[in-house]
Protein backbone atom coordinates (compact mmCIF):
# COMPACT_ATOMS: atom_id res chain seq x y z
CA UNK A 1 0.00 0.00 0.00
CA UNK A 2 1.26 3.41 -0.43
CA UNK A 3 1.89 5.12 2.16
CA UNK A 4 -0.35 8.82 2.14
CA UNK A 5 0.71 11.64 3.44
CA UNK A 6 -0.91 14.25 4.53
CA UNK A 7 1.54 17.04 2.47
CA UNK A 8 1.82 14.64 -0.83
CA UNK A 9 0.27 16.45 -3.55
CA UNK A 10 -2.04 14.26 -5.52
CA UNK A 11 -3.51 14.81 -9.26
CA UNK A 12 -5.98 13.13 -10.25
CA UNK A 13 -6.74 12.62 -14.34
CA UNK A 14 -10.60 13.36 -15.21
CA UNK A 15 -10.55 11.85 -18.32
CA UNK A 16 -10.49 8.34 -18.48
CA UNK A 17 -7.45 6.35 -19.75
CA UNK A 18 -6.69 3.16 -21.49
CA UNK A 19 -5.98 0.81 -19.08
CA UNK A 20 -3.91 -1.53 -21.04
CA UNK A 21 -1.48 1.32 -20.43
CA UNK A 22 1.60 0.35 -18.50
CA UNK A 23 3.90 2.38 -16.35
CA UNK A 24 5.72 4.53 -19.64
CA UNK A 25 2.40 5.32 -21.17
CA UNK A 26 1.23 6.92 -17.99
CA UNK A 27 4.20 8.82 -17.56
CA UNK A 28 3.87 10.54 -20.85
CA UNK A 29 0.07 11.17 -20.10
CA UNK A 30 0.82 12.15 -16.60
CA UNK A 31 3.65 14.76 -18.63
CA UNK A 32 1.02 15.63 -21.39
CA UNK A 33 -2.70 15.02 -19.88
CA UNK A 34 -1.86 16.28 -16.44
CA UNK A 35 0.96 18.65 -17.19
CA UNK A 36 2.75 17.24 -14.12
CA UNK A 37 6.29 15.77 -13.48
CA UNK A 38 5.90 12.21 -13.17
CA UNK A 39 9.22 11.98 -11.23
CA UNK A 40 8.05 15.00 -8.27
CA UNK A 41 7.04 12.29 -6.27
CA UNK A 42 3.72 13.21 -6.48
CA UNK A 43 0.50 10.66 -6.78
CA UNK A 44 -0.91 10.61 -10.17
CA UNK A 45 -4.33 8.94 -10.56
CA UNK A 46 -6.11 7.36 -13.45
CA UNK A 47 -9.21 5.87 -13.78
CA UNK A 48 -10.69 3.50 -16.58
CA UNK A 49 -13.40 3.86 -18.92
CA UNK A 50 -15.97 1.73 -16.59
CA UNK A 51 -14.90 3.46 -13.72
CA UNK A 52 -14.30 0.39 -11.70
CA UNK A 53 -10.52 0.43 -11.61
CA UNK A 54 -7.93 2.64 -10.97
CA UNK A 55 -3.93 2.89 -11.42
CA UNK A 56 -1.66 5.34 -9.29
CA UNK A 57 1.80 6.28 -10.92
CA UNK A 58 4.52 7.79 -7.89
CA UNK A 59 7.99 7.72 -7.97
CA UNK A 60 9.48 6.93 -4.67
CA UNK A 61 12.90 8.11 -5.48
CA UNK A 62 14.34 4.54 -6.60
CA UNK A 63 12.19 3.65 -9.14
CA UNK A 64 8.51 3.99 -10.30
CA UNK A 65 5.83 2.55 -8.13
CA UNK A 66 2.01 1.49 -10.23
CA UNK A 67 -0.90 0.60 -7.76
CA UNK A 68 -3.91 -1.10 -10.02
CA UNK A 69 -7.38 -1.63 -7.73
CA UNK A 70 -10.36 -3.53 -9.37
CA UNK A 71 -13.92 -3.38 -7.71
CA UNK A 72 -15.34 -6.49 -7.63
CA UNK A 73 -18.96 -4.43 -7.15
CA UNK A 74 -19.61 -1.36 -7.84
CA UNK A 75 -17.91 1.67 -8.83
CA UNK A 76 -15.44 4.48 -8.17
CA UNK A 77 -17.08 7.52 -7.84
CA UNK A 78 -15.45 10.29 -9.82
CA UNK A 79 -15.63 13.98 -10.77
CA UNK A 80 -17.45 14.80 -14.12
CA UNK A 81 -15.15 14.13 -16.46
CA UNK A 82 -13.56 17.39 -18.30
CA UNK A 83 -10.09 18.32 -19.70
CA UNK A 84 -7.25 18.20 -17.25
CA UNK A 85 -6.51 17.20 -13.88
CA UNK A 86 -8.37 17.99 -10.36
CA UNK A 87 -6.25 17.79 -6.70
CA UNK A 88 -7.57 15.67 -4.47
CA UNK A 89 -6.57 15.49 -0.37
CA UNK A 90 -4.78 12.46 1.01
CA UNK A 91 -8.48 11.88 3.05
CA UNK A 92 -10.27 12.07 -0.20
CA UNK A 93 -7.73 9.64 -2.23
CA UNK A 94 -8.52 6.93 0.81
CA UNK A 95 -12.17 7.01 0.52
CA UNK A 96 -11.89 6.98 -3.40
CA UNK A 97 -9.60 3.92 -2.77
CA UNK A 98 -11.34 2.54 -0.68
CA UNK A 99 -14.98 2.87 -2.66
CA UNK A 100 -16.71 5.33 -0.79
CA UNK A 101 -18.57 8.46 -2.21
CA UNK A 102 -15.92 10.99 -1.36
CA UNK A 103 -17.56 13.86 -2.76
CA UNK A 104 -20.36 13.94 -0.28
CA UNK A 105 -17.77 14.44 2.81
CA UNK A 106 -16.72 17.91 3.66
CA UNK A 107 -14.95 19.43 6.41
CA UNK A 108 -17.25 21.74 8.74
CA UNK A 109 -17.01 25.59 7.84
CA UNK A 110 -15.46 27.71 10.45
CA UNK A 111 -15.03 31.12 10.61
CA UNK A 112 -12.03 32.52 10.59
CA UNK A 113 -11.25 34.16 14.14
CA UNK A 114 -10.14 37.67 14.18
CA UNK A 115 -8.41 37.69 17.24
CA UNK A 116 -6.12 34.48 19.55
CA UNK A 117 -8.40 33.40 22.58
Amino acid sequence: MIAIRPELRIWLASQPVDFRSGIDRLVALAATMLQVDPFSGDLLVFRSKRADRVKILMWDGTGLVLYHKRLEQGRFVWPPIQGGSVGLSSAQLAMLIDGLDWTRVSPPSVKRPLRAA
